[in-house]
């Protein structure tokens, strides 16, 4: 039998290169972008002066409007549907059934950013679209019709919910399982519906799962890059190279040769991730003993 220190070092040796890519990739980096952020190209200590250069820019308000919008449609989107789904699937009798369907929803998960981007252009161009028939029926002529800016904030979520939702029905799903049966029954026992029995009990014993997906998609949605940048490249420019943030960001770095803005706005991002995070962890009680 282990005594108590030889799997204290065993626990050590597990986590230890997992610090070390956190240190290497997250600290390390954030760092450097700490130091970018308050200084300017000569090293000089500056302040705020690279934040209020990106702020001042006649790009960042839209760019923050457009990430709120995302943000809004995605979150509302992602609780809804995945919390909805995993509900119906785990009320599904037949396991081959059940299996089945967490195989289907995971699949688009196996796709990374860019390539799930580059299927959706696909899909939504009308011209070669399977489903070009439904974008015509809409009034869509024209990829550009399509992706229209206005459009966007809901594009951007279709695709980040086609891609990452399927995970998350899965976790979902797990929790479920993990909640007494006991307690089902008898919830079913004292004359419980369906409805009831999710809102009164599985709804509650789910909500630090559902805050902890809330808290990561937050922060994901925050990054926005890949879905309008390849966009942008694809529309020919219906779609702006300054969409969002990140964008905006990778635009003062690569383009304006402003990698101080740049590091400005990352470290905005940064921030405004950890305090929602911290702020959802706090009014949730996600650390209060059940």
């Amino acid at each position: 039998m282990n005594s108590p220190s030889t799997r204290s070092r065993a626990g050590y040796g597990f986590v230890a290169p997992y610090v070390v890519l956190l240190i290497a990739f997250g600290v390390v980096p954030t760092g450097y972008a700490f130091y970018f952020a308050f200084t300017d190209s000569t090293d000089t200590f500056v302040g705020l002066a690279n934040f209020a250069t990106a702020a001042s820019d006649f790009r960042f308000v839209s760019a923050v409007g457009h990430v709120a919008l995302y943000l809004v449609c995605w979150l509302v989107t992602l609780v809804v549907f995945v919390v909805g789904l995993a509900l119906l699937l785990h009320r599904v009798t037949s396991r081959a059934v059940g299996r089945s369907l967490r195989f289907l929803y995971y699949i688009p998960g196996a796709l990374a950013g860019a390539a799930s981007v580059l299927v959706w252009l696909f899909m939504l161009d009308p011209a070669v679209s399977p489903v070009g028939f439904l974008l015509r029926a809409f009034g869509f002529e024209t990829f550009g019709q399509v992706v229209a800016p206005e459009r966007l904030p809901i594009l951007f979520t279709l695709i980040a919910f086609w891609t990452g939702a399927g995970g998350w029905i899965v976790v979902m799903y797990g929790a479920l399982n993990n909640i007494s049966p006991e307690l089902i029954e008898a919830a079913r026992i004292d004359g419980a519906g369906a409805w009831q029995t999710a809102r009164r009990i599985q709804l509650p014993l789910l909500r630090k799962w559902i805050v902890y997906m809330v808290i990561l998609a937050f922060a994901g949605g925050t990054q926005l890059f890949v879905e309008p940048q390849l966009l942008s490249q694809a529309s020919v420019g219906v779609a702006g190279r300054d969409y969002s943030l990140n964008q905006l960001s990778y635009d003062f770095a690569f383009q304006n040769n402003n990698v101080n803005a740049a590091a400005a706005i990352s470290v905005e991002l940064l921030v405004v991730g950890l305090v929602a995070a911290g702020l959802f962890v706090v009014r949730s009680g996600f650390f209060d003993a059940d």
